[in-house]
């Protein structure tokens, strides 16, 4: 008979005590299995799958060695620190994968066989259980998540493949998992829409309601976005989230808002090159701009105005998203009040004359920074960022990551906690 479907929260945190308060609240939503992740096992040791099993003692357990060699011992250590569920990897051998089943049965704990990267992953569950596996793992990586990946398709194929109960990982979220559960999961794996979400319990409860229900639970956060979804992810994100999920790379350097409160700008670029003072080509992209774009202008750093208030009317009316100088703008306050963005690296009353040097749509360098025509570029009160198209929906994702953990980070601070004292700094400080 199958298992009913079961909720597993995934603590895929480096931090024991942020974990043990995060599963607290994960059990009070309804969590049935605890999983001490991959990250938290690398960084806390066997000690935090201990202090669970001490903790939740009527739970079960997950130890997500992510195992791949000496199977045997890595069982044993971990059966012996209170794991009832241990987890390697599909891609072990099948010395590993046996010795990992027989160290598990001697020790009283069960083997769930993560068939993560594995090519043919029908025919590997069924050598798997054939070696005695107590569950498989359909699992999609979050890097691979980042770049569109889903697991349904994976887990439709092994459900028809095989007998044992099927775990199920990646990116599952409120409004996903009764699909998964539809296409056959036993153990629905949920990470970040739980142990990012601000309420902890709450969002625990709406996943566990949407498995038993059979009905999308609506969330606003937790969701991978594709390429026709970047306006709206790039707009839930600011610029800092950006520029952390670009690893600090894309940020304008000198260019500075000239921008209400509150106002952002998201949109793709349409690159013009001139120099100081020349505002022909400026004025003519508005004209070849469609409605979104968002202008970004090489005036050579130059301090006479390319920029004014009636360009931006021009823009307004035509639906452009913004406008971005490396070069010098004015009428700064009626461009403030028609609620217009845009950013400069000065602010002049001077305007040059049209004189028509330079071009629409050629590759330019705007504020240090590389913008080719069709670049995603991300505005608010911190600055610019540009994300190049070709990496604009692994960004998208990882910049919305960023956010939901900053907003996880704010709640916990907000009970108490300081960014020192929640991030655990002083331990995690480099040495040397």
């Amino acid at each position: 008979m199958p298992m009913k479907p079961v909720l597993q929260v995934a603590l895929d945190l480096v931090h024991a005590e942020r974990a043990l308060k995060i599963a607290a609240d994960a059990v009070k939503g309804g969590v049935d299995w605890i999983e001490a992740g991959t990250p938290l096992i690398k960084s806390e040791g066997m000690e935090v799958v201990r202090q669970l099993k001490k903790t939740f003692p009527r739970h079960t357990i997950v130890a997500d060695m992510k195992t791949i060699d000496v199977g045997g011992a890595e069982v044993e250590i971990a059966a012996k620190s209170g794991a009832d569920v241990v987890v390697v990897l599909g891609v072990s051998s099948d010395p590993t994968i046996t010795e990992a089943i027989l160290s598990a049965r001697q020790y009283g704990a069960k083997v769930m066989v993560d068939l993560f990267n594995v090519h043919g992953i029908k025919a590997r569950a069924k050598e798997v259980e054939c070696m005695g596996a107590d569950y498989l793992c359909v699992h999609i990586g979050v890097d691979e998540q980042m770049v569109g990946g889903t697991p349904l398709s994976e887990l439709r194929t092994l459900a028809k493949a095989t007998r044992l109960p099927i775990a199920v990982a990646g990116g599952i979220n409120s409004e996903t998992a009764q699909d998964v559960v539809k296409a056959g999961a036993s153990i629905v794996i949920v990470g970040g829409a739980i142990i990012k979400a601000k309420d902890v319990a709450a969002a625990a409860r709406s996943v566990k309601r949407a498995m038993t229900t059979g009905k999308k639970v609506k969330t606003e956060l937790f969701k991978k976005y594709g390429e026709k979804d970047l306006f709206e992810a790039f707009s839930k994100v600011s610029s800092p989230n950006v520029a952390d999920a670009q690893h600090k790379k894309g940020s304008m350097k000198g260019i500075h808002p000239r921008i209400a409160h509150g106002v952002k700008m998201v949109g793709k670029a349409l690159t013009v090159h001139t120099v100081n003072g020349d505002w022909a080509k400026s004025v003519e992209a508005i004209d070849r701009a469609k409605p979104g774009d968002v202008i970004v202008i090489d005036a050579c750093a130059g301090d006479i105005a390319v920029w004014g208030e009636l360009a931006s009317w021009s823009c307004k009316t035509k639906g452009v998203a913004g406008v971005v100088i490396d070069g010098a703008a004015r009428d700064i306050d009626s461009i403030i009040e028609m609620g217009f963005p845009l950013f400069s690296r000065h602010v002049t009353s001077n305007a040059g004359e049209p004189k028509g040097y330079g071009g629409i749509g050629h590759e330019i360098v705007c504020g240090g920074v590389t913008v080719r025509t069709g670049d995603w570029i991300i505005g608010d009160e911190s600055g610019v960022v540009v994300v190049p198209q070709e990496h604009a929906v692994e960004v998208a994702n990882r910049a919305l990551d960023v956010m939901e953990r900053e907003n996880r980070l704010r709640e916990e601070i907000k009970k108490g906690g300081t960014l020192s004292s929640v991030m655990n700094l002083e331990k995690w400080e480099k040495v040397g």
